[in-house]
């Protein structure tokens, strides 16, 4: 059974930083890309970030460029999000996905696995 699950969410003040975690199970990651999508209360999921084996790091929103990264574990079927200078624009659910026939791209209708998501709630 294929399955990812997030971790790593929670409660971060201003300025501060999140390492999100996506672990993976029933699939070798090396051969996936992971794309973290979130979104926001009464918005639209939106593509974030997509990190492949082989070319590393998209960054697709405008807004975190500078401020996150993706990075991944391929020995611990685990990949990151990196959140560093959050701010409350940045709050929502935080999804990880999985892709496999193609390169990383921003559709979330593109992916073929989901997480459930971890909240990221940034306020003072």
């Amino acid at each position: 059974q294929l399955q990812l699950v997030e971790s790593g969410g929670g409660l971060v003040q201003p300025g501060g930083s999140l390492r999100l975690s996506c672990v993976v199970s029933g699939f070798t990651l090396r051969n996936y890309k992971i794309g973290w999508f979130r979104q926001a209360p009464e918005k639209r999921r939106e593509a974030v970030s997509c990190n492949s084996d082989s070319h590393g790091s998209t960054l697709y929103a405008d807004s975190v460029k500078g401020r996150f990264t993706t990075s991944r574990d391929n020995a611990k079927n685990t990949a990151y999000l990196q959140m560093n200078s959050l701010k409350p624009e940045d709050t929502g659910i935080y999804y990880c996905a999985a892709l496999y026939y193609s390169d990383c791209r921003p559709g979330k209708d593109d992916y073929d696995y989901w997480g459930q998501g971890t909240q990221v709630t940034v306020s003072s």
